[in-house]
């Protein structure tokens, strides 16, 4: 057996298609361009990419953004400033704020994260939207797991009843993932078992997963011998090796055994930009 691919590149272009024309319906009903407030901290390397690669999806969907730098030794005090600044933004709009991560290790991520308005906090990790989505009423939801939830439904992969696995418990993927998925709906009423570093015989469980959601942060961790023969796998992890980029599964062995698998890169990363895109119109709409 030779997985499908699961191709999250094409899918986020389709996405990028259909939210362009809400755009121009959106700005033809009021008046104002849906906007994006993007800040990085210092230089690094990966961040600048990442940025770059959001404001440049912002341009072809017809989204204003507005970038903001802050030097790599500026205090924490800096970024709330600014982060407050933004929040009361009106005559130059930010419909959306983005704070990239991570920041320099002055600065508390929590914190500043916390202090974007939940209006505007178009990652969702604001409290707030979080325990809306807890509640099965999200505002905006985290745009990795929305992204890996569309991926699902557009494909016709079947969630409702299946056994779905998230290895990895992180605020941004692991979490956010296994709620999405609890809920009633569409791509979403599924039985979910979440594992992480303290998880005992992992592979046992990971075995059972119609569903294998792998978001653990360890270069190709997941092996052939850990997955259920015909499960699907959505990788999630990205890591730059000698050999060049892998993801937290072994895809070419685990492509030997699962029915349908994401490819690294091309599967998850592009629809993690594509649903940022989403939730910023989203913002757009919930301030008018």
């Amino acid at each position: 057996m030779t997985a499908k691919l699961l191709d999250g590149k094409s899918l986020a272009r389709t996405i990028r298609l259909e939210l362009r024309d809400e755009i121009v319906e959106y700005i033809e009903n009021n008046g104002e361009v849906p906007t994006l407030a993007a800040v990085l901290v210092g230089d690094d390397p990966a961040s600048e990419v990442y940025v770059r690669n959001k404001v440049k999806a912002c341009d072809e969907v017809g989204i204003h953004s507005r970038m903001f730098r802050l030097p790599a030794d500026a205090s924490q005090d800096d970024l709330l400033s600014l982060v407050a600044k933004l929040n009361r933004a009106k005559d130059e709009p930010a419909h959306g704020i983005l704070v990239q991560l991570p920041l320099p290790k002055q600065i508390d991520s929590t914190r500043i994260l916390h202090a974007i308005s939940p209006l505007k906090d178009v990652d969702g990790f604001h409290p707030e939207n979080v325990g809306r989505l807890v509640q099965g009423a999200p505002r905006f939801i985290p745009c990795t797991p929305y992204g890996i939830q569309q991926l699902l439904i557009r494909n016709g992969i079947e969630t409702a009843g299946r056994h779905v696995v998230v290895v990895g418990r992180s605020e941004t993927v692991g979490k956010p993932m296994a709620l999405l998925l609890m809920q009633r709906g569409a791509g979403a009423d599924a039985t979910v078992t979440v594992c992480h570093s303290r998880t005992r015989d992992l592979a046992s469980i990971t075995r059972q997963a119609d569903i294998l959601i792998v978001a653990i942060g360890q270069p190709q961790f997941i092996k052939a011998d850990m997955v259920k023969p015909g499960a699907v796998v959505i990788d999630v992890g990205i890591h730059r090796t000698e050999g060049g980029l892998v993801g937290d599964v072994d895809f070419p062995a685990v492509s030997q055994v699962a029915s349908q698998i994401t490819p690294v890169p091309g599967g998850v990363g592009p629809l993690t930009v594509a649903m940022l895109l989403v939730n910023t119109l989203a913002a757009a709409r919930t301030q008018q």
